[in-house]
């Protein structure tokens, strides 16, 4: 079996920064354990699969990291987004079915796109043992949200750049995904994320992350846009908006790899 591939740098404008995901059409769902096999095999943060769907979505649509699949998956969307409306000049936006994250839209915006994700606001948690797995002491406030979506808010960017977790620790609290952030410089906020537990020691630009922060940040700034970077090592900027129901992220993406997986 020969399948489409291609590999897209998402929440990027050029290659080698922002997040990679790759984006597999299929014409029918594979076996779950080929799908995870074809994951770890790509060993990308995101693999996304996508096969044709009817009624209220164009595709229904699947992410896997090497190690499990995940609940969503804000970068592997955009990238999915950007192979479909690549090859679809007849549509300006793509709606995807999702298990558990329900519809997510990804349109052209600007020579880029804009992703709408369901807006997660988180709540106010103590969160004594994801700070001490963090190694950081200038906590400001820690949240928390149901998906597993822990939240620890620093003082400022430069200790968002600073925090050198032990992964190990992390991983024990099982596939959460552990955001820092802080007020950012250049931009309005900055932010990390870590899944180790997921197979992700540290995720390069995380969607879903904007997901449960930007309403927090909307709050705290008193306004409902803003821009975002996330200070990994390859970077990312994103603009944000808390648009009710909806957080909606603009980035562009870049498509660095095409070519076939052969099963």
């Amino acid at each position: 079996m020969k399948l489409n591939f291609t590999q897209v740098d998402a929440f990027a404008d050029r290659p080698f920064t922002g997040n990679p995901a790759a984006v597999i059409p299929l014409d029918a769902w594979l076996d779950d354990a080929t799908l995870q096999a074809i994951a770890q095999e790509n060993n990308l943060a995101e693999t996304a699969f996508v096969v044709p769907a009817t009624g209220d979505a164009d595709y229904d649509l699947r992410w896997f990291t090497p190690t499990l699949e995940v609940v969503m998956c804000g970068h592997a969307t955009l990238a999915s987004g950007h192979v479909v409306l690549g090859e679809r000049a007849d549509l300006d936006r793509v709606r995807f079915r999702t298990r558990q994250a329900g519809i997510l839209e990804v349109a052209r915006q600007d020579g880029g796109y804009a992703l709408a994700l369901p807006t997660w606001t988180p709540a106010l948690r103590p969160l004594p043992d994801i700070v001490a797995a963090l190694e950081v002491s200038d906590v400001v406030e820690t949240l928390w949200h149901e998906r597993d979506y822990s939240v620890v808010v620093l003082p400022d960017e430069a200790a968002v750049r600073r925090c050198a977790p032990d992964f190990r620790g992390l991983a024990a609290f099982g596939d959460w995904l552990t955001i820092v952030t802080a007020p950012g410089g250049s931009t309005d906020i900055v932010c990390r994320a870590f899944a180790p537990g997921a197979g992700i020691d540290e995720d390069p630009v995380t969607g879903s992350a904007h997901a449960v922060i930007v309403p927090y940040w909307a709050a705290r700034l008193g306004r409902d846009t803003m821009t975002s970077f996330q200070a990994s090592a390859r970077g990312g900027h994103l603009g944000c908006t808390l648009a009710g129901d909806r957080v909606v992220l603009t980035g562009a993406c870049v498509t660095v790899i095409e070519g076939s997986f052969l099963l």
